[in-house]
């Protein structure tokens, strides 16, 4: 079994973050602008070094401008039905 860390469910979230911002038209520094962070901070969300709770996906969501239970299923379909946590 995969460390949660670098799960498929997270490795899903990270490529869809940067994804969904891609599509946006942002850059790391963009979006942090918008959430009024640095852009390491972006930059670690988005490689899996420092996981996103829900509500940062809201806000990270909000910011991006994408709809946040459509990541969540994206998420869902590739953790494994026997992870653990």
């Amino acid at each position: 079994m995969a460390k949660t860390i670098r799960s498929k469910g997270q490795v899903a979230l990270c490529q869809a973050l940067v994804d969904a911002r891609v599509k946006a038209g942002l850059g790391q520094k963009d979006l942090a602008d918008r959430l009024r962070c640095h852009q390491s901070l972006i930059a670690r969300l988005e490689s899996g070094q420092r996981r996103v709770d829900v509500v940062e996906l809201v806000v990270l969501a909000r910011a991006i401008g994408f709809d946040p239970f459509e990541v969540l299923a994206i998420v869902e379909a590739a953790t494994e039905p026997d992870h653990r946590i």
